[in-house]
C-alpha cells in the first residue's frame, strides 16, 4: 500500500484511520501487507530502525538518494526517508499555504513505491490510497517491460474525489511522465497534471469507501468533473464501506473518557456528559447536547450551521465543537460561543482525546455534510450511544438508518433545522431515545467485512477468470 497518511504516525483526517486499520484485518484473512509512507517531521518520535540506505529513485532529470525506515512496533509500515521533502512542520502545506513541491513530494512517493517492491518487499498488488499516491499505477504501466512488475496488478482508493492533486502541465517531465500521457485520456485535467486523474485512468482497478458514494462520483454534482471518467470505468469502480477499529473506539474500555459504560448500563454516559459540560465551562445541565468534530469546510456543512445557528440556539439546547478549517467558518463558530456563551463552546485545533469525550459525553453527533465519502465519526458515534443527525449522502446514508438516527436529504438550512427539531422532540422521549441509542450501539462496522470485500477484489485482479 501507498499512503501519505497512517494512524498513529502521521495523521489530518480519515484516511490515516483507515491505513492505521485495514493493514491488521487484511492480514486476518491471510494477506501479506506492507504500507509505505514519507518520513514527515511527525513521524520522527515513533522508534523506527533504517532497513535500507541509498535507494535510488529516477524522478524526471534527477535520481534521489532515499533510505527506508521500518517501524519498530510494527513492521507492517515502511517510512521513505527524503528529508529535503518531508521533514517540514506540515504534511502538505506550512503557514504560507501548500507546499510548492507537493508534486515532486508525492511524485517521488509513487515511484519509490516500485523500488520498495523491487528490492525490499516483492508485491502483486500495488494499492494506493488518494491522490498522493495516484501516479504509481502510471509508474506501473510505464515499466511494463520489466520483468520484476510483469504481473503487478495496481488498485486506487478514492478517499475523497474532491482533493485531486493538480499541478501545472510544466510539471510534467519534472515527474518523469512522457508528454503521450498528456491528454484528455491520459493524465491532463484542464491544462493540469491530474494525479488523482491519472489513477483513475491507469490503476487496474478502482474502488471508494461507501457503496452511496461510488454511485454519487458517477453524476456531474459529484463528480469533480471527473464523472464522465468514472462512468466509463463502471465496471472496474468498487463501493467498499469502510470499518472502525473497535480497540481504539469502545466506550467499554475507552482510556480517554472519565467513566466508561455500556448498552446494558448507560451510568457512564451522563457521567461523561456532566464532565464534557464542565471542561468546556458550559453549566452542568439535562439538556440535549449537540456534539461535533470535524474540519471546518463548507464540505462539512459549516455553512448550513452558520445558516440555523440562531434560531435553533434560542431554544433549550447545547453544543461543544472541536475542529479547524477555513477561517471564515472557525470565526462563525466562535461567533456562536460567544453570542451564546451558556449554551454553545468551541476548541479549535485538532485533540485526538477530547474527540473521544466528545463522543461519549454528547447526546447527539451532528454532520450535515454536502458530501461524505464514508464519515467514521457517525460509526463512532453509534458505538457511543450517541445519536448521529446527518445528511443522506455518501457513507452518512449507507451507515445510519431510522432506527439509529436522523437524516435530511436537500442541502437547505430549513432541510436541516428540521432535522435536528426532529432529534430534540425524540429527546424528551427517554424511552424512544433510549432504544435509538442502544440500538445504534448494536451495530457492526468492524474492518473485517471490508477487509473480506478487499481480499476478494485482489483475487479478481490476479485471477481476472473469477469473474
Amino acid at each position: 500500500m501507498v499512503s501519505s497518511e497512517a494512524a498513529p504516525f502521521a495523521k489530518t483526517g480519515g484516511l490515516s484511520d483507515v491505513l492505521g486499520a485495514l493493514p491488521a484485518a487484511l492480514r486476518k484473512v491471510g494477506h501479506d501487507v506492507s504500507v509505505l509512507l514519507p518520513r514527515f517531521a511527525q513521524t520522527m518520535p515513533f522508534p523506527m530502525r533504517r532497513i535500507w540506505s541509498g535507494l535510488r529513485v529516477n524522478l524526471g532529470p534527477n535520481t534521489y538518494s532515499c533510505s527506508v525506515f521500518q517501524s519498530e512496533q510494527d513492521p507492517t509500515f515502511l517510512f521513505l526517508d527524503y528529508p529535503e521533502f518531508y521533514d517540514r512542520s506540515g504534511l502538505y502545506s506550512g503557514p504560507e499555504g501548500d507546499y510548492p513541491d507537493n508534486h515532486l513530494r508525492f511524485g517521488l512517493l509513487s515511484r519509490a513505491s516500485l523500488e520498495v517492491i523491487r528490492h525490499i518487499f516483492p508485491a502483486q498488488i500495488l494499492h494506493c490510497h488518494d491522490w498522493q499516491a495516484g501516479l504509481a499505477p502510471l509508474y506501473v504501466k510505464l515499466l511494463a517491460g520489466d520483468p520484476t512488475f510483469a504481473g503487478t496488478k495496481s488498485l486506487l482508493t478514492i478517499h475523497n474525489l474532491g482533493y485531486q492533486g493538480l499541478f501545472p502541465g510544466a510539471t510534467l517531465d519534472q515527474l518523469g511522465l512522457p508528454r503521450e500521457t498528456f491528454h484528455l485520456h491520459g493524465l491532463e485535467f484542464y491544462g493540469h497534471v491530474g494525479f488523482l486523474k491519472a489513477g483513475l485512468q491507469y490503476a487496474d482497478a478502482l474502488s471508494t469507501v461507501s457503496a452511496r458514494y461510488a454511485e454519487e462520483i458517477k453524476t456531474p454534482d459529484y463528480g469533480f468533473g471527473l464523472d464522465g471518467l468514472l462512468r466509463d470505468r463502471v465496471g472496474d469502480l468498487h463501493g467498499i464501506l469502510n470499518g472502525v477499529d473497535y480497540s481504539r473506539w469502545n466506550p467499554e474500555t475507552d482510556p480517554h473518557i472519565p467513566a466508561r459504560y455500556s448498552a446494558s448500563d448507560l451510568s457512564g454516559k451522563h457521567v461523561c456528559k456532566q464532565a464534557l459540560l464542565q471542561e468546556f465551562g458550559l453549566p452542568e445541565s439535562d439538556r440535549p447536547l449537540i456534539g461535533i468534530v470535524s474540519r471546518f469546510t463548507g464540505q462539512k456543512g459549516s455553512d448550513l450551521i452558520a445558516a440555523i445557528g440562531e434560531e435553533l440556539f434560542q431554544q433549550d439546547v447545547g453544543m461543544v465543537a472541536l475542529g479547524s478549517g477555513e477561517r471564515e467558518y472557525e470565526q462563525m463558530f466562535t461567533a456562536l460561543a460567544a453570542r451564546f456563551p451558556g449554551k454553545v463552546a468551541v476548541r479549535l485545533g485538532f485533540d485526538e482525546a477530547l474527540a473521544h469525550r466528545i463522543e461519549a459525553g454528547s447526546d447527539m453527533f451532528l454532520m450535515p455534510s454536502r458530501y461524505e465519502p464514508c464519515g467514521l465519526n457517525q460509526i463512532y458515534s453509534l458505538r457511543y450511544g450517541t445519536v448521529p443527525v446527518v445528511r443522506a449522502t455518501g457513507g452518512l446514508d449507507d451507515t445510519v438508518d431510522a432506527g439509529t438516527g436522523f437524516k435530511f436529504n436537500e442541502y437547505q438550512p430549513d432541510a436541516l433545522l428540521n432535522c435536528v427539531q426532529s432529534a430534540l422532540a425524540a429527546y424528551t422521549h427517554s424511552a424512544e431515545w433510549r432504544k435509538l441509542a442502544t440500538t445504534g450501539m448494536s451495530r457492526d462496522f468492524s474492518w473485517d467485512s471490508s477487509a473480506r470485500q478487499y481480499s476478494v477484489l485482489y483475487n479478481k485482479l490476479l485471477n481476472p477468470g473469477l469473474g
